[in-house]
Order: structure tokens, then C-alpha cells, then sequence
């Protein structure tokens, strides 16, 4: 089906089913109508491309991704997956770019204007793609936030404050010597700004409560926990507990501590910022603030499409602050 046939049966030219679609034009009532009553018999839609000549929008969102390690993480899947739904709910597809600074695809997405407006994952404190953006005066939006983010929108968490309040958690507990699981080196030298305000939390929750805090780089994988756990224990014997903000190497937390003979929560206690679903899968279930990556997918779709509803509107963003939900995986400090 497509507009050809509408003008036929409707008695009317191709110009002015596609006036009556886009609005562009005046058609009289009665045409209009007749035109309509068409459309509904035959459910005829127009294709992306017809809206996008009619309306100058393509109804596609692009989503850029550039990998911060060679596979995705559950949480950031996570984040593919809300950010695919919310668009579809409201009628728009997702176009999905694993692009870098250095790569071209953005540029694209740019130049030739192959989406009505973009979303940035895995945001850098100095991101050269918001900058290449902002010049560009393409609408965007962040899941995560640049070091000075007044000028941009987007939708973030309160990466300090969990990692403190996991800290405050645990020294509430007892405990005095806590490590930090953090991303891998390179990626906090990059910039990341998760890892990054994850660590000032951290950092200065235990200098206020006057208990020790190690921070540690950690590769993003099972492998990269277990290894981890063991460099703990042999570095600093006398850490019970840790915070992680590296949800890929999770489960290699919970695996290099059985092997060293550690019980969780007895001999030793777990928190982090992590996504529920995978909080819930671990055993014991980690006590941990709870990562809301639908919600958060949600809110940038919502807040992308105001801007390109509204260009004018001034710019608007969300930080998020989930409360540590408590579980199983944190206790009293063991007796020593």
C-alpha cells in the first residue's frame, strides 16, 4: 500500500494526501475527509521517509555507545534496552552507534542527519562528543554527566553519594578497612565520570568516618574480581569489607572469597552500586543502591523528545539517588 493508491481511490492527487498528512498545506473539509475515510479503510501508514519529507523528522533516536570495555556489561544492556522501549512507546525507533571520540560514526549521525537527536552513554568528565555536539547545535542528551554540566541535559545518579552511603553502611556495621572496586585503570584515566564521583564519595565518606579506605582498579570481568580479591587479601589481610562499583566483576567478588575460605557476610561484607536484577542473583544477595536503568533510560528518551518538541526550552536534567536497599551480603565485623 502506499500513497498512490490512497489518491486514487480518494479521487484526489498524490500532493494532496501527502498535504493532508503533513498539514503543510490547506485542503478543504470535505477533501480531507474523503481523503481520511481512505486512510482508515486501507490502515495505510507512512513510512519513516514520507514522515521525515512531511514532518523534517526521521522518528529515530541514535544511541551512542562507545564500549568502554570489548563486551557490554548487564547494567549498560540494561540501559540499550530501556532506552529501545521507551522510544518505541512513543513511536520512535533507536539507532545504535558503537562509536569512540575518534570515530566517524557520530560524525555521521551529525552531517547527515540520520536521526532527529542523540543520547551519550558512558560520559567522560571532558567528553570531546558533547563538545563535538554542542557545536554542532544537534539535540542530545547524557545518561551520566560532564564536569560542568549546566548547559546540557541529562539524566545521571548521584554516583558519590552511593558510594558513600554504602561506606557510611558499613562502618555503621563496625568495619574500619574498606576497599574500593573500582573500573579499570584506563578507563578512570580516561575520565569516566562514574568512576570517578564513585571515588570522591568514597574517598571522602571514609575520611569523615575515620576509617580506612583503599580504592583499586578492577578489569571488567569475573576474571578481573577474582584476581582482585586475591591482591586484597595479600596486600591488606585486614580488610573486611568492599564497595563496588564495577557490576562486571562481580561475580568474581563472591568466587575469589570462596576460594580464600571467606564466608559472606561472617568473614566478609559486600555493597556497591548495582543494577536489582543482578544484586538479586548473587548469593548471598548483595546489599547494594540499586542501579534504576529502565527509569533512567526512560527519563533520557522523555527528555530528549522535549527538546525536540521545545529547542528553545531551557535546558533540564535529573539526578537520581537511590537508597541502599539492604540484603544479605553485609554484617557486623567479625571478631577478630
Amino acid at each position: 500500500m502506499n500513497i498512490a493508491e490512497v489518491a486514487r481511490r480518494a479521487g484526489v492527487s498524490r500532493s494532496t494526501v501527502s498535504y493532508v498528512l503533513s498539514g503543510n498545506r490547506p485542503v478543504s473539509a470535505e477533501t480531507r475527509a474523503r481523503v481520511q475515510q481512505v486512510i482508515d479503510e486501507l490502515e495505510y501508514r507512512p513510512n519513516a521517509t514520507a514522515r521525515a519529507l512531511a514532518h523534517g523528522r526521521t522518528r529515530s533516536l541514535g544511541l551512542v555507545f562507545p564500549p568502554a570495555s570489548s563486551h557490554y556489561t548487564d547494567m549498560q544492556l540494561d540501559f540499550l534496552g530501556s532506552v529501545a522501549e521507551a522510544a518505541a512507546a512513543r513511536e520512535h525507533d533507536v539507532l545504535l552507534s558503537a562509536s569512540g571520540d575518534s570515530d566517524r560514526a557520530l560524525r555521521r549521525l551529525i552531517e547527515e542527519r540520520r536521526v532527529d537527536g542523540i543520547i551519550l552513554m558512558e560520559i567522560q568528565l571532558h567528553d570531546e562528543r558533547v563538545d563535538r555536539l554542542l557545536g554542532a547545535e544537534f539535540p542530545f542528551v547524557t545518561i551520566g554527566r560532564v564536569a560542568e554540566p549546566e548547559h546540557t541535559r541529562w539524566v545521571d545518579l548521584d554516583h558519590a553519594e552511593l558510594a558513600a552511603s554504602c561506606v557510611r553502611h558499613l562502618a555503621a556495621l563496625g568495619h574500619r578497612e574498606i576497599a574500593l572496586v573500582n573500573r579499570p585503570e584506563k578507563f578512570v584515566r580516561a575520565g569516566y565520570e562514574s568512576a570517578h564521583r564513585g571515588l570522591d564519595g568514597f574517598t571522602s565518606a571514609a575520611a569523615e568516618l575515620g576509617v580506612s579506605g583503599t580504592a583499586y582498579h578492577c578489569d571488567d570481568d569475573a576474571a578481573g574480581g577474582e584476581a582482585l580479591i586475591q591482591r586484597i587479601l595479600a596486600e591488606r589481610p585486614e580488610t573486611t569489607a568492599l564497595v563496588t562499583v564495577n557490576e562486571a566483576a562481580l561475580g568474581g567478588l563472591y568466587r575469589g572469597l570462596a576460594k580464600a575460605g571467606r564466608r559472606v557476610p561472617g568473614d566478609f561484607s559486600l555493597t556497591g552500586v548495582c543494577a536489582n536484577r543482578w544484586a538479586e542473583a548473587v548469593t548471598p544477595r548483595l546489599t547494594a543502591a540499586d542501579v534504576p536503568a529502565q527509569k533512567m533510560g526512560r527519563l533520557a528518551v522523555e527528555l530528549l523528545l522535549e527538546l525536540l518538541d521545545d529547542p528553545a526550552a531551557p535546558p533540564r536534567h535529573m539526578l537520581l539517588e537511590p537508597s541502599v536497599s539492604l540484603r544479605a551480603s553485609t554484617g557486623a565485623v567479625p571478631a577478630r
